[in-house]
């Protein structure tokens, strides 16, 4: 995993319209980008209807948030509409951007192994350099939590 002080991969994929969308998409903005392993599952649900929630309040201090998974656009589409997600969620669908932030990896649930996106957020500064991490997030109350990441930098 990518780790406080090193600069933010290069990164760029689909977003939920079929767009394409990414790091040069946010040169010289603060952003949050967080990772979550599936659309509709109840975790990623309520990860995703929190920050859709606190959005305006994330506008107003001038942050970006990008969600990503391996989902791809339609999926994004139907999951945002459900949501309300209106930030840019985008499609690694071939897991290489979750691979750049060392986020694809062996999971465990209920005894079984498998890989997966282990959920985690990233905070980027203006000029590139990720300035906080959010390794193994509980989702619930995360976007409240990045928020004030943000406001105490």
């Amino acid at each position: 995993m990518i780790s406080e002080g090193e600069r933010v991969p290069a990164f760029s994929a689909l977003d939920a319209d079929g767009r394409r969308y990414g790091s040069r998409d946010l040169e010289g903005r603060r952003y949050a980008v967080y990772f979550y392993p599936k659309d509709f599952t109840p975790g990623c649900t309520t990860e995703a209807g929190e920050f859709a929630r606190d959005y305006p309040a994330f506008e107003r201090e001038g942050i970006e948030v990008v969600g990503i998974s391996p989902d791809d656009p339609s999926s994004h589409r139907k999951f945002c509409d459900k949501t309300g997600a209106r930030f840019p969620v985008l499609a690694d669908t071939d897991r290489k951007i979750a691979g750049a932030f060392g986020v694809w990896g062996r999971k465990k649930f209920m005894g079984r192994e498998y890989m997966g996106v282990v959920r985690s957020t990233f905070l980027v500064d203006e000029v590139g350099v990720v300035f906080k991490v959010f390794p193994r997030v509980r989702p619930a109350g995360h976007a409240g939590e990045v928020l004030a990441a943000f406001k105490t930098k």
